[in-house]
């Protein structure tokens, strides 16, 4: 049987794709979103990581929803 948790990693998946997309974009308003997009893909993965003992998949999230966070304060700053 499946468990709710093994499936969160294709929402995960799909949210980092379309956050990459997102953030490369020119419009400063579809980066934004992307960074916060980011950050979603981020629980996720940190949530299927804790649920499958990949320990190595939440240190990287964490890192790298610190530099979301890092991309997030330089696109709403004024420009």
């Amino acid at each position: 049987m499946v468990e709710p948790l093994d499936l969160v990693q294709w929402p995960a998946f799909a949210a980092s794709i379309a956050a990459a997309y997102l953030v490369g974009s020119s419009a400063k308003g579809k980066r934004n979103a992307g960074f916060w997009i980011f950050l979603l893909s981020n629980v996720l993965w940190v949530a299927w990581g804790f649920h499958t003992d990949a320990w190595a998949l939440v240190a990287l999230q964490l890192c790298l929803a610190g530099l979301n966070v890092r991309g997030l304060f330089k696109t709403e700053a004024p420009s």
